[in-house]
């Protein structure tokens, strides 16, 4: 069938390669405007545009969908059906109705869990242990169309939402071409889920301050911040007296099993703690060193409820390293205090 396809990220981009290789034609690719990044803020290309000016594809760029040009060149191309992956604006009605099977999506969760722009991050934050892709029909809400298609994913102990974005890319293109082909098979709309209204979790946008690790929570909640703002905004934190306030980006970390006993008074959350030779002393170094012979390779720090142990970090201007390689640069020291 003849499609137009929406997207902009590389979850989206992901989506429309595989539309790309199917049996399905995209006679045009539905973009937003090129946005500035970088240090010097020129202009970039999304992701799904990049890969539709690869393909020949036709590129249509939007700052919104109710320009009545955007509607007459949609209008012009008369798709089937308009396949859509995290294109990042609503659809109003005129845009619903014209096509003829109308606009179908591809959304990370298993709705009505995590409706709206961030469902993958929410589902680690929140601690879920499986998630999906549901394919939607859309309608004029958020998130709120009936599901066509489910398709199940667990998520990893180790996973981040940049993990997981990609493992639910490829699910989510597989679930949207089954949808397509059956449809392109057999007119006739196949059956719908209704949503159950009482089972709404809204999952909105993420801000660059939510990045920041509020120490007093506990171990288990900021490890799952960690990997649920990886790539973006990451979680991060700065050392407490700093004048500059300068943020230690922190990628990866570990919950400690074990905790301090030996009587002394618990330190306030945030505090680095030297807690590596209090572990085992039995083990010898290589045990506990492993192929550093010892080297210490993570930073221990005291949250509102257990210790959490920093295994890969980014100092302020510097790049994304180890612990153990940051550690040899003697620059964070035992009772040092994050804030």
């Amino acid at each position: 069938m003849k499609l137009v396809f929406a997207g902009t990220p590389e979850f989206a981009a992901i989506v429309f390669d595989a539309l790309l290789r199917s049996e399905h034609s995209i006679a045009a690719a539905l973009t937003r405007p090129d946005a500035r990044s970088g240090r010097g803020r020129k202009r970039k290309p999304c992701a799904v545009k990049e890969r539709a000016l690869d393909a020949g594809i036709e590129t249509i760029e939007a700052r919104s969908l109710r320009d009545p040009d955007t509607v007459r060149t949609l209008s012009a191309i008369a798709p089937d059906a308009l396949a859509v992956a995290s294109y990042g604006l609503l659809l109003p009605p005129r845009v619903l109705t014209l096509p003829r099977f109308g606009c179908i999506n591809v959304h990370p969760s298993l709705l009505p869990r995590w409706r709206g722009a961030a469902p993958i991050n929410h589902a680690i934050l929140a601690g879920d242990r499986e998630t999906g892709v549901s394919i939607m029909q859309m309608d004029a809400g958020l998130d709120s169309g009936p599901i066509l298609h489910r398709q199940h994913c667990p998520i990893e102990a180790d996973d981040t939402a940049g993990s997981l974005s990609m493992r639910l890319a490829r699910l989510g293109a597989r679930a949207l071409i089954e949808v397509l082909d059956r449809l392109d098979a057999d007119p006739t709309p196949p059956s719908a889920i209704v949503q159950d209204e009482t089972k709404i979790e809204l999952a909105p946008a993420l801000s660059k301050a939510q990045g920041r690790i509020d120490w007093n929570l506990p171990a288990t909640r900021i490890e799952r911040m960690i990997r649920a703002f990886d790539p973006w905004p990451v979680a991060h934190s700065a050392f407490a007296g700093d004048p500059e306030n300068a943020p230690f980006r922190i990628w990866r970390a570990r919950i400690l099993e074990k905790t301090l006993d030996n009587g002394e008074d618990e330190p306030p959350p945030g505090t680095v703690l030297d807690i590596d030779d209090r572990k085992d002393r039995s083990r010898s170094p290589s045990e506990v060193g492993g192929e550093n012979g010892g080297e210490k390779d993570r930073i221990a720090v005291a949250t509102g409820d257990g210790i959490l142990a920093i295994t890969e970090i980014q100092p302020p201007g510097g790049k994304r390293m180890s612990a153990a390689a940051f550690l040899r640069s003697g620059r964070i020291r035992p009772g040092m205090v994050f804030a």
